[in-house]
This record gives C-alpha cells, structure tokens and sequence, in this order.
C-alpha cells in the first residue's frame, strides 16, 4: 500500500484511513452525513492525490487520444476540460476520464487510481501506431479538490486570477495559494461547484495548509472518500468499478453523450449500431418509495418477484432523506415513473425510476 504525500496530515487530523486502489486514503473524518452537508452548504476539501495523470504530447497526440477516448477531442481549445472514456473492443469500458488540453500538441488525461496501469497499458498497445510521447506522471502529482457553494468566495484571496470566471470544464494555469503555477480546474465530481488543485507533491502541504487558513471563517472542512460517494451519487455520476465497467458499454450507461461517432474510435461501429438498435439493458436511476437502504449488489425485482437486475450505486440520501440508487434493468422496463422492487434482505422495497440528478438545488 503507497500513502499520498498528506497522509500523516490525515492522520494527525483523525481520518479513518482505509485501503483503497492501491493506497492509503482518508474514508471520514468526523462523519458521513456531517461532511456531505458541509460541501452542499458551504465548503469542503478532498485529497484525491491517489488520481492517475498521463501527459500526451506531440504532432500524433490528438490522433491517438481520437483513437482510444469516446469523446471528440479536436473540440478542445487549450484551456478546455473533457469528460470521456475508454471504450474496450467487447462493448465495455476500460475506464472513464477526463482530458484536458494544455498547449497545442499537449493533453493531460486525469484517470481512475485503480486504473492506472490498465489504463496505461492500454493507451501504450494503441500508441505503438501513433507514436505520441506518453509521460505518466501520477506518482508526482497531488489533486485537492475544493467542493462548495462558497468554495470560489472562500478562496479568492489565494490566487490572482478570478475564480468565479472558470467555466464548467475549464481551467485555468495560474498562481494559488503561494505557487506560481497550478492547474485550477472545474471540473467538480459532487455537483456542489467548486474546483480542483493540481500541483507537484513537494507542494501540496502548503496548498493545503494556505486553504485551510482562507476558508477557516466558512468553518471548511476536511472531506473522505465515504461523503464523496454520496455526493456524487445524489447527482447521478457513474463510479467506474459499481456503475461502469469492462462489461457495461457507453449507450446503455447513458453516456452517449460522451460517445462521438463523428470519428474513427475503438469499437466505434459496434457501439453505433447498439445506439441505433436500443441497448438491451439502461442504467437507470431510483429513488425508495419505504424506508431502507440499498446496496450495491442488491437484486431489483419486478412485480412478481423475478430478478431483473442488480444495484450498482445506492446510498441514504443525506440531504433528500431517502433511500437512492442506480442500477441496470431491461430496456422496456427502463422509463421513467416506471415501478420496480429492491430486495433488501427478506423485504421486497417499491422504488420508481427517476429522472437524475436526484438532488435538485
């Protein structure tokens, strides 16, 4: 197990620390549901230094990121975000991404950290008829993400750019907290805004400390992985390893959106006749209509009882109050206000397909 450059700071601080892709990371401090609300309310930070980087540069940079990613990577203007995936040959995903364009000719993919080394191995089987310059920087790079309402306000002071004109997936490379160049990023994973602190791990314990001195009024607050999961699934986001996998395909987890057929990519033509034809299974989101929890891996039933599918994600909604989740079920059984059934334990649950985000500001 590797420890992140603030795990003594986590430490100190109270963290629970739990195992996680391959590292040491902080699951909760003071308490799930408390956390939760403290991003949604005022502010948070999360180290998520775990994260995988990759730089590709070069005249066959875009041409290889064409090839292996879903998404249309020639739309980027440097200073743009890209949400994305890697589509695997047998209709699955190797892993989801995002892809930032630095300069001309340069690209930094931000993966999952139980990824990594697929994710290299894979887009370096691809490269060898491309020949960009790959460069994984994920053992030198720390990633703080600030999350809240009042993350932009909180932390003004610390750089001399306006936060609050950074768009949604942009960024913007400039001066924060003491050093002179950081990528800024909006990107957030909770659906609260905020943004993301990229710098070298030398760096990071000033970082830190800085936004925890400018956001000491807004009572900011320390963040696990735990409340992140939570957050992220009020807003429906896909996790890779619960909601996408190497068996789940981009059309039936609803990311067609992400999926570009304006160009050549792995397992393009495959993918294009399963969004013509109707994917067989949709990820689809619910919402509890009794008391309970579900689970991941919990079975959906229908009506009389029949296995239809299982949960991926589900959670105690901290701010709705009731139980969510999302899981796969047959696309005729998919629509919305559609009436299905989670089995939890010995007790068959009513739930009804909703449309996402479930939490609605």
């Amino acid at each position: 197990m590797k420890n992140i450059a603030l795990h003594n700071t986590h430490v100190s601080l109270g963290a629970k620390m739990v195992p996680f892709a391959g590292y040491h990371m902080p699951v909760q401090y003071e308490g799930v549901t408390s956390e939760h609300l403290a991003v949604r309310e005022s502010i948070g930070v999360f180290d998520v230094s775990h994260m995988g980087e990759f730089l590709v540069s070069g005249e066959h940079a875009l041409a290889l990121l064409q090839k292996v990613t879903s998404n249309d990577v020639s739309k980027l203007e440097i200073g743009d975000a890209q949400y994305s995936c890697f589509p695997n040959e047998d209709n699955g995903i190797v892993d989801d991404l995002i892809c930032y364009k630095i300069k001309e000719q340069q690209y930094l993919l931000v993966v999952n950290a139980s990824n990594i080394e697929k994710d290299w191995n894979w887009i370096s089987k691809y490269n060898k008829t491309f020949g960009a310059e790959l460069k994984n920087l994920s053992e030198e790079y720390s990633l703080l993400a600030i999350q809240g309402p009042k993350a932009v306000e909180a932390m003004q002071s610390l750089s001399s750019i306006d936060l609050a004109a950074i768009p949604y997936y942009t960024f913007k490379i400039a001066d924060f907290a003491g050093i002179a160049h950081v990528i800024i990023s909006a990107t957030g994973y909770t659906g609260a805004g905020g943004f993301e602190i990229y710098c070298k791990n030398s760096e990071v314990a000033q970082v830190w400390e800085r936004v925890f001195e400018a956001g000491a009024e807004y009572n900011i607050q320390p963040i696990g992985l735990a409340a992140r999961d939570t957050l992220r699934l009020e807003m429906g986001y896909c996790l890779y390893g619960n909601d996408i996998d190497e068996t789940t395909s981009p059309i039936e987890a609803g990311l067609g959106w992400i999926t570009k057929f304006t160009k050549d990519f792995v397992n393009a033509s495959a993918l294009a006749k399963e969004k013509v034809e109707k994917p067989t299974r949709k990820l689809v989101a619910f919402e509890l209509n009794e008391r309970g929890i579900p689970r991941h891996g919990y079975a959906i039933v229908n009506e009389n009882g029949d296995e239809i599918g299982k949960v991926t994600s589900g959670t105690m909604s901290p701010c709705l109050q009731k139980g969510i989740g999302m899981g796969y079920v047959p696309f005729h059984s998919s629509a919305i206000g559609t009436k299905l059934y989670i089995q939890i334990r010995k007790n068959i649950i009513s739930a009804t397909i909703v449309k996402l985000p479930f939490y609605k500001e």
